[in-house]
Order: C-alpha cells, then sequence, then structure tokens
C-alpha cells in the first residue's frame, strides 16, 4: 500500500513537497510516478522517475516540479514551487514495476493553489 502525504492548501506562487511512503515493496525495482486528476478529467501524469533515476516531467510542470526518491527510506517525492491555481488538483503516488509492470497506486492527496 501506498501511502501520500504532504498536500492541503497554498498561495500562488508557493511551494509544496508531496511525499509517498512505499515500505511494503521492493522500491528500487519500481519507477516511481506522479499523477494528478481534476473534476471531469483524466488522470494526468505529471513526474517519472526510474530505477536508474532517470526523470522526466509533463510541460505543464517543467521548471517547477521536481520528482525525487529515496531508496533506503523507500519513499517517493514531488516538490512543487511556483505553484499556480491550474495545479489544483487530486495527487496521486504510482509505482510500475521495470520487471513485471504491475502498477500500484496511492488513496490520493488534494492540493489547493488559492490566487
Amino acid at each position: 500500500q501506498l501511502v501520500e502525504s504532504g498536500g492541503g492548501r497554498v498561495q500562488s506562487g508557493g511551494s509544496m513537497t508531496l511525499s509517498c511512503d512505499a515500505s511494503g515493496f521492493r522500491f528500487p525495482d519500481y519507477t516511481g510516478n506522479w499523477y494528478r486528476q481534476t473534476p471531469g478529467h483524466e488522470r494526468e501524469k505529471v513526474a517519472t522517475i526510474t530505477s536508474q533515476q532517470n526523470t522526466d516531467y509533463a510541460d505543464s510542470v517543467k521548471g517547477r516540479f521536481t520528482i525525487s526518491r529515496d531508496n533506503a527510506k523507500k519513499t517517493l517525492y514531488l516538490q512543487m514551487s511556483s505553484l499556480k491555481p491550474e495545479d489544483t488538483a487530486v495527487y496521486y503516488c504510482n509505482l510500475e514495476s521495470e520487471y513485471t509492470h504491475y502498477q500500484t497506486w496511492g488513496q490520493g492527496t488534494q492540493v489547493v493553489v488559492s490566487s
């Protein structure tokens, strides 16, 4: 089970860090992803980090968000800065096995950016 934390409300231009506890998994074997979803829209992938620390970002967050991982702590992070109201969403942690492509999801954490 993935457990996210760190969501909440922040003003536009502010920063926030999300964490995802993956202690029940062989974390180094997984690619970590952060997705977000707003009502009436499909879930959007915003950031990816592979086991080799290769990262990729959606164009909408490039230069503002940073994904990272701590394999010793089995934790995935998403550092968000220069937040905009359009970043308001429920953010989900996702792990995908690099061997079996098995995926697992967190329960989601709400981020609200007020203008």
